[in-house]
Parts: structure tokens; sequence; C-alpha cells
């Protein structure tokens, strides 16, 4: 069988790739599909061709895989999130432990190591407590809606990024990753936002007011949190203030507002100042028995049920006996070395963000605990001011997606404490981390966590050990 751009061709669906993909071979040759599940015979469309390999794009499907399952949600296949709604839980999990096993080997050169049986999440649906929603002001039109005539005001748009393309935003009604009172919200905002007349921020032009929207929940006290992004304009404050006062009335949940301005270019849901229209600031997380304040810009994890078992798997991995000083990098709000700060004798935790330092630090004053110090500043010029602090016998490093800095790892093996707790949501930046460690330590355990149902993603926890 010849592959040829624009050739149709019968595939059988033989794996899912890391990020997602699936692929099919055809005498040896590696061909790559979105919306297919292995196990499936599809009828494809080459659309591009390279030396080693091709995409393609499904036309039709032959033969049904067992592990397909119908999706829940009505925007399946043009949203960019959950696109494994259609393939059973089981299968999914299948697939991610095998990612992690793939990069290990083949990023890391860690060879057979082994891993742990993947811990599923609590909650498969409406598990996530943050989402961002996106304003265009060209909406993206479903293939029923071309042939109809719109106004400007039909073709604003707050919702999710189509699937691979960062420039197009449709409108979603409903979304399964957050609550049904979130996507009530949503629809709320969009109505008064188009109705307020203020236009929905271009890219194209950089002109516009209305940027993005975060609904942040806490899933044990109910809580909500709405963040407001939008460009600078003193004369349209009174229209957020509106909007404000109309969602406070409407959603009892809802306790705090925040308006932010964002006058950059750059497309990212953050503020260079802010004002809280009503409430604190923040919303009160529980995990087990301590509280968490988390505010608009601070990181915590998106699965709270599911960071509880994460959480408890880091204290298992780690060995904790009780006399270990302990770094925490990269530690956002200071849930984990909160939480695991009756186990050891003391915590350093080190964040780039000041906000979520300052989280930190509220949420060590309100749950009573002594023992843990937080400091602000870049991880790989702070690192120094920890070490006059002594000496770790562990450090938890939980990175950005990207994975560490490799000043980082350098101090890392500089400092070279007894253990290192790796976590990571992306397992090819985690290989790429543990090949730089594994000259001066030996990979212990890997335990991988789903914390992302429906989606290729997955937090992984590693722990390192000292080569004596």
């Amino acid at each position: 069988m010849k592959i040829i751009k624009g050739a149709d061709i019968e595939l059988r669906v033989e794996k899912l790739a890391f990020g997602g993909k699936a692929v099919a071979k055809v005498d040896g040759f590696v061909v790559f599909m979105d919306r297919a599940i292995p196990g499936q015979t599809v009828k494809a469309l080459i659309t591009r061709k390279k030396r080693n390999y091709a995409e393609a794009r499904v036309i039709e499907t032959l033969t049904q895989s067992p592990d397909y399952r119908s999706p829940v949600c009505p925007h399946f296949g043009i949203c960019g999130g959950c696109h494994w709604q259609d393939i059973s839980y089981e299968a999914q999990l299948f697939w991610k432990r095998t990612h992690v096993v793939e990069c290990l080997q083949h990023i890391a050169g860690a060879g057979e190591t082994e891993v742990g049986p993947i811990i599923a999440s609590p909650e498969k649906l409406h598990y996530r407590n943050k989402m961002e929603f996106t304003f265009s002001e060209r909406r993206w039109l479903l293939a029923e809606e071309l042939d109809r005539e719109f106004g400007r005001e039909s073709l604003f748009a707050l919702g999710l990024h189509i699937r691979g393309l960062f420039d197009k935003v449709f409108n979603i009604d409903t979304c399964f990753l957050q609550s049904l009172e979130a996507a009530a919200i949503l629809r709320e905002v969009r109505q008064w936002a188009v109705k307020s007349g203020l236009p929905a921020y271009s890219i194209r032009t950089h002109q516009g007011f209305w940027r993005f929207l975060v609904i942040r929940e806490a899933k044990s006290t109910g809580q909500i949190l709405i963040h407001l992004i939008t460009s600078g304009n003193p004369r349209a404050d009174h229209s957020v203030e509106r909007l404000s006062d109309d969602l406070r009335s409407k959603f009892p949940r809802v306790t705090t507002l925040i308006h932010s301005i964002n006058d950059k270019n750059s497309q990212v849901a953050i503020g260079d100042s802010s004002r809280t229209l009503f409430g604190p600031g923040f919303i009160e997380e529980r995990l087990g028995e301590l509280r968490f304040q988390v505010s608009a810009h601070s990181f915590f994890q998106t699965n709270t049920l599911g960071a509880h078992r994460l959480y408890e798997t880091i204290s298992r991995l780690a060995g904790f006996e009780g006399t270990e000083k302990v770094w925490d990098l990269y530690c956002g709000t200071g849930s984990i070395g909160l939480y695991i700060a009756s186990r050891v004798r003391s915590v350093v935790g080190i964040e780039l963000v000041e906000d979520a330092v300052h989280d930190a630090r509220e949420n060590c004053r309100i749950n009573a605990i002594g023992n843990c110090s937080f400091l602000a500043g870049d991880l790989k010029d702070m690192i120094g001011k920890a070490s006059e602090r002594g000496h770790p016998d562990v450090v938890i490093v939980d990175p950005p997606r990207a994975g560490m800095h490799p000043k980082v790892a350098q101090t890392l093996l500089e400092v070279l404490p007894g253990r290192i707790i790796a976590v990571s949501c992306n397992p090819a930046s985690l290989a790429r981390d543990a090949a730089l460690l594994l000259g001066a330590y030996n990979i212990k355990e890997v335990q991988p966590i789903d914390l992302f149902p429906h989606t290729p993603h997955l937090e992984c926890i590693v722990r390192f050990d000292r080569k004596e």
C-alpha cells in the first residue's frame, strides 16, 4: 500500500502515542491520527507525508474497538479538552502507564525500570476545580451554522479553543470537566458581556476589552472564585462592577470576584494589576484536616480529590521517619509541604509567584504549622538562601510542565540530598530530568497517578535514592 498525500487508505489502529495520537503502521511505516482508538479499523485520508512518518484524518470507522465508549459531552470532537472521552477509562489508564514506561526507557535511558500500577482518579467527570475560558470577537462556527447570517453580537465568543488551533474559540454550553454551576456562570457571563456592548479582545488587532474568564471552585467548601481579565479601560470598569453584582445575586456560591488588567499582547490569563470587587479575594479548600487559601493567581492541583491521593503517595514514597529536613521546590501555595509537615522535622518551600508564597504563608498560619517557611523568588537564585537553613535530607520537586531548569538540577547534584521525590504532569520532561540525575541517583520507585481523566495527561512520582 503506497503512502502518498491525498490517498485514502485502510488502517488498523495499534496504539496511542505519547501526547494522545493514535498510531497505525503500513509495512512498518508509522501513520499518526487524531480521534482513533486502538483496535479500530478505519478509512483515513493522508494529510501529510514526511520521510519517517505520515499524518492522516479518519474518514470512517470500519470496525469498532472494544475500548470505544460513547462520549457524554455534546462538544466532543471540537473542544481541545477531554479528547479521550470516547475511550474506556480502563484503556486510558493502560496507555498512560505505558507512556511513563516508554519515556523512562527511551528518554531517560532508565532501562527496565519497574513502574507501579497507575492510581485512578476518584472522580471521572466534573473533577476540575479550575477552568480558563477565552473571549474572542470571531466565534468558531459549527458546520451546521455556516449557512446562517450572523451579526457582530452573534460572533462574540466565550468558551474554549478548538483543538490544535490557538486562535479559534467556540461557545460552549456545558462542560463535563468542571461543575454544572460553573457552566451556568460561563453562560451568564457570556450573555452579560455581549449585552454590555464592549468588544471581545482580538489577538489580531490587539484591541478589545473582554479577555479571559477563570472559574475556581473549592470542592470541599463549595466556594467559587471568579477572575475576570480585561484590557485596561477605566471607562468600562463600571461594566465589570455591574456584572459582579449580577453574578453575586444569581450565584450564592460565588464568594469572591477579582478583576485584573492585562494590556500585554501575550494570551495568558493573568493580570498586571488586580482589584477585589467583593469577598476576601480567595476561596478556602480543604485536604484532610488542612485548610488552604487559594487566590486568583495561585497554583493548586486542579483535581482536589486526586490531590489527596497524590500527596499521600508522595509521603509514602519519601519514607519519612520524622527527622527529615525537606525542601519543597516549585511549592506553589505550599500544599505539599504543609501536607507532610507533621511527618518531618522542617520544610522550606521556594516558589517564584509571590501571590502563591503569600497564600503559602497564610496557609501555614491558619493551620498553626510551625515548622514550615517559604521563600519567594527565582528557584535557581533562592536555593542558596535555603542552604543557609541547613542541608536537606529530602528534596521534593514539582516543576512546571517543561520540567526543572538545568541550573536547579545541577544544584541538586551539588547538594546531593539522600532522596529526591520528583513530581511531574509530563512524563517526557520528567524523563529528561531523570536523565540529569541518574549519574548520582538510582530510581527506587515510580508511581503514576491519573488526575486528568479523558485526557492523555497524568501525574507521576519518582523516588531517586543517592548512590553510595
